[in-house]
């Protein structure tokens, strides 16, 4: 059975930085591509990030305008685990972060292209 389950979410000033870690079981993760996608409140589905899978050095990552230069994604093949690193955090971040992968074992910036998904952490950026 396919796992991903988010955990490293929570209430952030903005401004801050959080990390995430999506901890994945029931596939072989080292040949995945893996994604970042997220829902804010009232809002539709948005591809966040994307990294491409094991044999790359280094690994080819992608980025949605709205987060470039403020979010880093990074995987640990020897650990089964996805990371968002995010910095500089605005309140417009806000938005429960789920992520992804595909039985076919591609990318896409579509986030209905994907049919692995985790439950989400919350990400709330508030003062």
């Amino acid at each position: 059975e396919v796992q991903l389950v988010e955990t490293g979410g929570g209430l952030v000033q903005p401004g801050g930085s959080l990390r995430l870690s999506c901890a994945a079981s029931g596939f072989t993760f080292s040949i995945s591509p893996m994604t970042w996608v997220r829902q804010a409140p009232g809002k539709g589905l948005e591809w966040v990030s994307g990294i491409s899978s094991g044999g790359w050095d280094p690994y080819y990552t992608y980025y949605a305008d709205s987060v470039k230069g403020r979010f880093t994604i990074s995987r640990d093949n020897a650990k089964n685990t996805l990371y968002l690193q995010m910095n500089s955090l605005k309140p417009e971040d806000t938005a429960m972060y789920y992520c992804a992968a595909d039985s076919r074992l591609s990318l896409s910036l579509e986030p209905d292209w994907y049919n692995y998904w985790g439950q989400g952490t919350q990400v709330t950026v508030s003062s």
